[in-house]
């Protein structure tokens, strides 16, 4: 579980810059960093929703979690 400072960065990152707000979350070359870039081209708004959406629900700390999305690279 990430820290409460690490936290609230990776929020204020995401509502300025969405995608790289997930990128400190998850990584550069995950699903999650690459729908919120895409969704973030495609405006700007759904881009936001879905980077608070991974970084605040989304808990990459659970053991089943990485066996349900493929990693890029």
């Amino acid at each position: 579980m990430s820290s409460r400072c690490a936290l609230l960065l990776e929020i204020l990152l995401a509502l300025f810059f969405p995608p790289l707000g997930v990128c400190l979350r998850y990584g550069c070359c995950t699903v999650e960093f690459f729908i919120c870039l895409l969704l973030t081209l495609l405006g700007f708004l759904p881009g936001i929703i879905y980077a608070l959406y991974a970084i605040v629900l989304v808990n990459p700390d659970r053991d089943d979690y990485r066996g349900r999305y493929y990693v890029l690279a």
